[in-house]
């Protein structure tokens, strides 16, 4: 998926080593090393990547070190794509989508590796029984994933009242919102 929307492997494997590390920063020689590519089209894709403005950089102990700029637009939207494409969530979202009418699915929590209430929020028309069963077939954890089913209008009452927990769900960058039917009520 990641190699059609991003044509060089170089630039793939950078983006998700800093995406998915955005508290990190490493030096061109190290990069190299850890991604097993050439140090040219290492150096080439950290220019091309500073140059959006994706990546900062700063010299210590006479070495060019590169981290994630946190700041960019597009970063936590960037972030979401790796995270989607590399854990196989895709499938998840695809069979919960499945089980009935979803309007909105967020995945938080244990699926973005941050601390939440819940770690699943399904708003629609779901079997509670059904998704638990999904669950537990499809995901092997030693806890067990939280999840909340709201329907439509108990989750727009909601957003209508500023309610804290789906305000929290709504503007964390973090959390990965896999369907959203209802972005024209928020």
């Amino acid at each position: 998926m990641l190699k059609r929307l991003f044509t060089s492997n170089t630039r793939i494997k950078l983006l998700t080593l800093f995406l998915l590390n955005p508290e990190e920063e490493y030096f061109i020689r190290e990069l190299t090393r850890k991604l097993d590519e050439q140090i040219n089209s290492v150096r080439r894709e950290l220019d091309n990547l500073k140059k959006m403005g994706l990546l900062r950089s700063r010299m210590k102990n006479r070495k060019k070190y590169y981290m994630v700029n946190k700041n960019f637009a597009a970063f936590h939207d960037l972030r979401n794509i790796i995270i989607k494409a590399m854990s196989g969530k895709d499938d998840l979202v695809k069979k919960l989508t499945k089980l009935g009418e979803v309007d909105f699915l967020a995945l938080l929590g244990i699926f973005v590796d941050k601390p939440s209430p819940v770690d699943l929020l399904i708003v629609g028309n779901v079997s509670k029984q059904k998704v638990q069963e999904l669950l537990n077939a499809e995901i092997d954890t030693e806890k067990p994933i939280r999840f909340s089913i709201l329907s439509k209008d108990d989750f727009l009452y909601r957003i209508k009242c500023k309610d804290q927990f789906i305000q929290s769900i709504l503007y964390d960058p973090d959390n990965i919102k896999a369907v959203n039917k209802l972005e024209r009520y928020m």
